[in-house]
């Protein structure tokens, strides 16, 4: 290991032990500071980037990837050269005086429509009571549909479902307390009590397992449910359904916010279900929800029921 990997292992380990983030987020670190040192060819110290340097590196930036991922890598490394300068191993960043703007592109959530919702439900209760007589296949179903009925009812990224802790989860009151990005907690309901009924029948049918391991959702061999299992068991379901949608976890996510904003729900509620720090995040859901007043207003609005004679 080289002086500068030494370096960024050594960053990491501040940005995981003493920022308290995620490993989704530490990887992307790596990734973009080692993208960073690769290019302008630094093999022993950071010290020697000037500024032309950075300004090179942005252009091969912005003629490369997506402007999503170009702000991502710009604060990647920012984040970095900040954290230099407050251990005084540097007196300036080489991003001052680099003005960078973003021109955002707007990328719509996939959502499912609710009707093929409903349509996977069903498919999966019925496979459930033609397989009561045998009993693993029963338990296996019992589970996918309450992970899918618990992503639908929450919006819950399928990270958070998959380390939702068994003693984090009130099932007497319905209530969760969710470890999201940051470490953040918020506290969720469920209100539907058929999701609280197959969440009950899961919990019943695999209570050794949950209680050995300690996580509420567990795979078929009792251990603790992945999120690559989740993906797949979604996308065998929905085959077998024959749905031609291409579904994912998080796709139940955007459904959530967008139904309820469809639903006239205050976004700011849907902001706090959703653990987004930011309302800004949470708007993007107002461009979706925007089809339903296409909807509205090319069924209800009265002119569309107006008869006259154009002349």
């Amino acid at each position: 290991m080289n002086a500068l990997t030494q370096e960024i292992e050594e960053y990491l380990f501040y940005c995981q032990y003493q920022k308290e983030l995620d490993q989704k987020t530490i990887k992307a670190y790596r990734i973009d500071l080692n993208q960073l040192f690769s290019f302008l060819s630094l093999e022993s110290t950071m010290e020697t980037i000037e500024k032309e340097d950075m300004n090179r590196y942005l252009y091969y930036l912005h003629a490369t990837y997506k402007q999503k991922t170009v702000k991502r890598k710009i604060a990647s490394t920012k984040a970095y050269y900040s954290y230099l300068i407050d251990e005084e191993r540097i007196a300036v960043s080489p991003y001052e005086g680099i003005k960078t703007r973003f021109r955002e592109e707007i990328i719509l959530p996939r959502t499912i429509p609710r009707d093929t919702i409903q349509e996977l439900l069903r498919y999966l209760y019925m496979q459930r009571a033609k397989s009561a007589d045998f009993d693993n296949r029963e338990r296996i179903l019992t589970r996918d549909i309450a992970v899918i009925e618990m992503l639908f009812a929450t919006g819950l990224r399928i990270s958070e479902l998959c380390h939702l802790r068994n003693d984090m989860f009130d099932m007497r009151e319905g209530v969760l307390c969710i470890k999201g990005k940051g470490a953040k907690e918020r506290y969720l309901q469920i209100e539907n009590l058929d999701v609280m009924q197959i969440l009950k029948q899961y919990k019943t049918m695999f209570q050794k397992e949950i209680e050995r391991e300690g996580y509420f959702f567990v795979n078929k061999y009792g251990r603790q449910l992945s999120e690559q299992s989740a993906r797949q068991m979604i996308a065998k379901h929905v085959s077998g359904a024959a749905i031609e949608l291409h579904i994912t976890p998080h796709m139940f996510r955007h459904s959530f916010a967008t139904l309820l904003l469809e639903e006239d729900v205050d976004i700011r509620y849907i902001q706090k279900m959703l653990g987004h720090s930011s309302i800004v995040t949470t708007q993007i859901y107002t461009y979706v929800a925007s089809g339903k007043q296409r909807e509205i207003l090319r069924l209800k609005h009265p002119r569309n029921q107006m008869q006259v004679g154009i002349m």
